[in-house]
């Protein structure tokens, strides 16, 4: 707990001013590790309860941010620390972020990103989809990445580099049914490993 308070003081500091008045509304009083997704093995993630003096709760979440792996091919960021890197991204990517982005290190030199915790992810059964529809979702998820891109980046050299033929189009669908038969493979391979007892796993229904 010493620890999160540490971190939640050099946390503060990244906030603008008014969001430090709302985050001291609030005290820590209790924090636990988090159980990360596929996406984030390996990496450390904790969620720290605050509780307002009218008892209102904030859960915010620490996330640690790790080098971009496109470093080894676009050069580094203009951002020393991969947490802030995160957090400014994030900010011109969103159309409204989160009132509480920030970033520390930690005790051990670990980067991280700080924001709220809100577990409200919805995901649309895209198995129950017909062809319509699942062209209607794909351009609608189509048109808010490129949005977000449009935000961060210069739209006149992405739109010069994409072009006008459907030449970007074919290679990123050649690249996505490709990445699904590897996660095929990658499964196949896993129930292999778990029948013949390399893998232990736990079965939940």
């Amino acid at each position: 707990m010493d620890m999160v308070r540490e971190a939640l003081a050099k946390y503060r500091e990244t906030l603008a001013e008014d969001r430090r008045v709302l985050l001291d509304r609030y005290r820590l009083v209790d924090a636990a590790v988090k159980v990360v997704g596929i996406g984030s093995v390996g990496t450390l993630c904790m969620v720290a309860l605050m509780m307002s003096v009218a008892g209102n709760p904030l859960f915010l979440q620490f996330k640690q941010a790790n080098p971009s792996v496109l470093e080894a091919y676009a050069g580094k960021s203009a951002y020393s620390h991969h947490g802030e890197r995160v957090v400014q991204g994030q900010r011109l990517m969103q159309p409204a972020s989160d009132l509480f982005l920030g970033w520390i290190i930690g005790p051990e030199g670990r980067h991280f990103y700080i924001r709220q915790l809100r577990d409200v992810k919805l995901s649309p059964r895209i198995e129950t989809y017909d062809a319509e529809m699942l062209s209607i979702y794909g351009q609608a998820c189509g048109w808010v990445l490129a949005r977000a891109h449009a935000r961060a980046g210069d739209p006149w050299a992405i739109s010069g580099y994409l072009g006008k033929n459907d030449q970007f189009d074919e290679a990123m669908g050649k690249f996505a049914l490709t990445y699904a038969d590897q996660a095929e493979r990658d499964h196949a391979a896993l129930r292999a490993a778990v029948r013949a007892g390399i893998v232990e796993v736990q079965l939940e229904h």
